[in-house]
């Protein structure tokens, strides 16, 4: 992995004192990389929305602008801890044209099944709820900011397509397993993020009632 810009000092502190006491240690340097990158690559968006908003002299107001910077710190994290792992920039990354589809689970609930017979509970949890939550602010980031109206449908189906996308480029970079229930269970939590989005816009107006 390449050198972290943000938080290399506290990583190699935390490297120091927990690496050998914590059996599962690479997850928290992956969560590491990718929250360093997740950071990077916001500041380059926040430097070109802001001139895009100068240039266009479009009228905007800060809690959409804040909203906005979340959505895509959220969308670079969730990219970079599932595909883009072991680098900062494309030119970093390489591609396995060449591997054999076989590869893909494309049977829904097999592994899922297998996993729950198997020997460890965390992995089966983190495979079902995991991938539920990961894309439950994605139900709700995508409704609330866009300027049309979205029922819960095409939310469901933005989910399912980016989903789908995180799963194509895993299997190209050779970055994780290609699995047709990791799209079933991010699409999901999509849908139960719009849910927990509309319930939020019925409590807002009931409370101004």
């Amino acid at each position: 992995m390449s050198k972290m810009i943000f938080l290399g000092p506290l990583y190699d502190y935390i490297y120091k004192v927990y690496a050998m006491k914590i059996n599962h240690f690479p997850l928290i340097r992956l969560s590491f990389y990718a929250v360093d990158k997740a950071i990077l690559y916001t500041l380059f968006f926040i430097v070109l929305r802001y001139v895009w908003i100068k240039l266009k002299k479009k009228r905007t107001t800060l809690g959409r602008e804040l909203g906005l910077g979340l959505f895509v710190f959220y969308v670079f994290l969730l990219f970079a801890l599932t595909v883009f792992r072991d680098g900062y920039f494309i030119w970093q990354f390489k591609f396995y044209f060449h591997r054999s589809l076989s590869q893909i689970n494309i049977i829904p609930l097999v592994e899922t099944f297998k996993l729950a017979k198997g020997q460890s509970i965390i992995d089966f949890i983190y495979n079902l709820y995991g991938n539920i939550m990961w894309f439950v602010p994605m139900g709700i980031f995508i409704p609330a900011l866009s300027e049309r109206h979205l029922n819960f449908w095409k939310v469901v189906l933005i989910g399912a397509l980016i989903s789908t996308s995180i799963e194509t480029l895993q299997f190209i970079l050779n970055t994780g397993v290609t699995d047709i229930d990791d799209v079933i269970f991010n699409t999901l939590g999509a849908a139960v993020g719009y849910l927990l989005y509309f319930l939020g816009k019925w409590i807002k107006k009931l409370i101004k009632i």
